[in-house]
């Protein structure tokens, strides 16, 4: 899956598990512009893992470590070259 594949589906993901969210800006900080807390991050995590078929370690679970979701979806891309 292509870099910016991996952007507008997780896009699409965010907007799905995040209803409140319209429009996200992928470069956006995370805490300050749009209020996501750890829950919210651990909820989207878990329905990328459902929806790109990728597996989170428990320590990749930390909202520190995503502050955009370009950090993310960099991670998913990561995740998905290591599966191909």
């Amino acid at each position: 899956m292509e870099k910016e594949e991996v952007r507008q589906t997780l896009k699409a993901l965010i907007e799905e598990v995040m209803p409140e969210l319209s429009d996200v800006s992928m470069d956006a900080e995370i805490t300050s512009e749009y209020g996501v807390n750890s829950v919210s991050i651990i909820r989207l995590i878990v329905a990328a893992e459902e929806k790109f078929g990728v597996k989170f370690t428990d320590y990749e679970l930390s909202l520190e470590d995503y502050k955009t979701f370009e950090d993310l979806a960099a991670v998913i891309k990561a995740k998905l070259d290591k599966v191909d």
